[in-house]
């Protein structure tokens, strides 16, 4: 690498500031910032040297690993929102949207989250995503837990290896055949009037057990026209269903409730516009009505096998260093 001559200008005093570039030449800057009177220059033999000295520099060819993982441990009070929160601890907006998708079977982040709840997150720097994450709403704990699979995408999952997102099930029942299918435009056997079908109708014997498709929130438990006795869920975002014309509710169901996928939340009937015994169930996703049939749903895709027990044992690892 070459270097140029430091000079400085008569009659002026500085510092000598020394900008390089790896693979380029390095640059003499004078900073007359002090503005003091002029000194005689000093003999030849008497002039302090200037070292010029190159920085380390890989060679070429020279292979340059990563930079070593720095592991971090922060947290942060809460005092608005959750995206708020995770902001503040330098989390992206993308990975935020994942977390809250991550967060949502076990915490409404709307309704759940109180002021003066916290967020703590484990990084591996310069990594920016999370390796763990916790969210202690109360005196209750949720973690999350960063996998990255073999083709390099990450997902959260809880420290036993299962996944966070949720899974749905297609159907609500055992149920004996179709007996009208979703559609944007149908004759009403009821009403006798053209208008859409939102749902399908599940035939199915008075009293067949009807279950929740996917973890949910009751919204609404009662009657309403048209629908009789019905069940609505808030499922974790961005779905929503709706289990109408049942005979009666489950035990114990009531607006506000917690529901898991699979628990029994009523029981087949035929009240409101109905012309006998079935189940009309909608799936909504951002409130746009789908067809329950063919809608694209959330999978199960938890850890199995050695991987599991790996996964697993990390976990522990980070939850330990998290209750640190």
């Amino acid at each position: 690498m070459p270097f140029f001559p430091a000079t400085a200008l008569p009659g002026k005093a500085g510092r000598l500031l020394f900008t390089c570039a790896i693979g380029s030449v390095c640059t003499v800057v004078i900073c007359n910032a002090l503005h003091r009177p002029h000194v005689p220059s000093l003999d030849k033999d008497d002039a302090p040297a200037v070292s010029l000295r190159q920085p380390a520099v890989p060679a070429p060819g020279q292979f340059v690993g990563p930079p070593t993982p720095v592991r971090i441990t922060e947290s942060a009070t809460v005092h608005e929102t959750f995206s708020d929160t995770a902001q503040s601890l330098g989390i992206d907006t993308d990975t935020i949207a994942t977390l809250t998708e991550a967060f949502a079977g076990n915490v409404d982040l709307r309704r759940d989250l109180r002021q003066g709840d916290t967020l703590s997150v484990i990084y591996d720097r310069p990594q920016s995503e999370p390796l763990a994450v916790r969210l202690t709403t109360g005196s209750s704990s949720h973690d999350v837990f960063l996998y990255r699979d073999s083709n390099g995408e990450t997902r959260y999952y809880s420290k036993d290896g299962d996944s966070t997102k949720p899974a749905f099930s297609r159907y609500p029942l055992a149920f004996t055949r179709v007996s009208s299918d979703f559609s944007l435009r149908r004759l009403d056997p009821v009403t006798h009037r053209w208008q859409s079908h939102d749902g399908v109708d599940l035939a199915a014997p008075s009293g067949t057990p009807v279950h929740a498709t996917a973890q949910g929130t009751v919204t609404f438990v009662g009657r309403q026209t048209g629908y009789g006795k019905v069940v609505m869920l808030e499922n974790p975002p961005p779905y929503s269903t709706v289990y109408a014309h049942l005979s009666r509710f489950a035990k114990g169901i009531r607006n506000g409730d917690t529901v898991k996928r699979g628990q029994v939340i009523g029981y087949v009937g035929e009240t409101g516009w109905a012309t006998g015994p079935h189940l009309h169930y909608e799936v909504r996703i951002g409130d746009i009505a789908m067809d329950p049939l063919t809608v694209e749903l959330p999978g199960d895709d938890r850890l199995h096998g050695e991987e599991r027990r790996r996964f697993a044992k990390e976990a522990e690892s980070l939850s330990a260093e998290l209750a640190g």
